[in-house]
């Protein structure tokens, strides 16, 4: 895609991870926007991702809601993708960067802030990993009704890695009283997002 084009995603050295089974690893993303065609957002991220780092095999509906953790005018627009890669996660994670950063996203400060796409690594089969900028599971999914809603539409009875409880436990036991509202179901995502099968 052109807008990836002259983006260093950089070299990581190889790792090997012992609890990722050989058959190729699933993973989780959470993608969101509250700028900008919010939609097209949506859409542009998952032909870009399911371009550069493996397979889309399902993906969620797409929900509104309100921002976590900050203020903002314009709620976000969220969407679970499930994807299987042959990227090992710090491969995974700069390819996830570099397509935000083509995508327009600016960090401007440590802080929450709108943006025009946000793309989370939830996920990673079983993989359990803390390597600085890099944490799987995310390590705030079970606090966020936007992520656990989509999530629990997709797999329910997935079992937290660290937590040891299901995604549908997670979720009823989720405090985040944030408004969470469904606004396009997969078959209109099918179609607007031009998914083909």
């Amino acid at each position: 895609m052109h807008f990836l084009a002259g983006y260093n995603v950089g070299l990581f050295a190889y790792c090997t991870f012992e609890s990722i089974r050989r058959e190729m690893p699933t993973v989780f993303l959470c993608i969101g926007s509250n700028q900008g065609n919010r939609l097209n957002a949506l859409a542009v991220a998952y032909k870009v991702l399911s371009d550069v780092t493996g397979t889309v095999t399902d993906f969620s509906s797409v929900y509104e809601s309100e921002p976590w953790g900050f203020k903002a005018e314009t709620y976000f627009l969220n969407q679970i993708l499930v994807v299987e890669t042959n990227q090992e996660p710090l491969e995974l994670i700069s390819l996830i960067l570099a397509t935000e950063t083509g995508m327009g996203r600016e960090r401007k400060s440590a802080g929450y802030q709108s943006r025009e796409i946000d793309i989370d690594i939830l996920l990673y089969s079983d993989l359990v990993i803390d390597a600085g900028n890099l944490q799987i599971p995310h390590p705030r999914m079970h606090l966020r009704r936007f992520v656990l809603e989509p999530l629990a539409e997709l797999a329910p009875g997935m079992i937290h890695p660290l937590m040891k409880k299901s995604i549908q436990e997670l979720l009823k036991q989720c405090s985040d009283i944030g408004r969470v509202e469904r606004v396009y179901d997969k078959m209109a995502v099918r179609r607007l997002f031009g998914i083909d099968g």
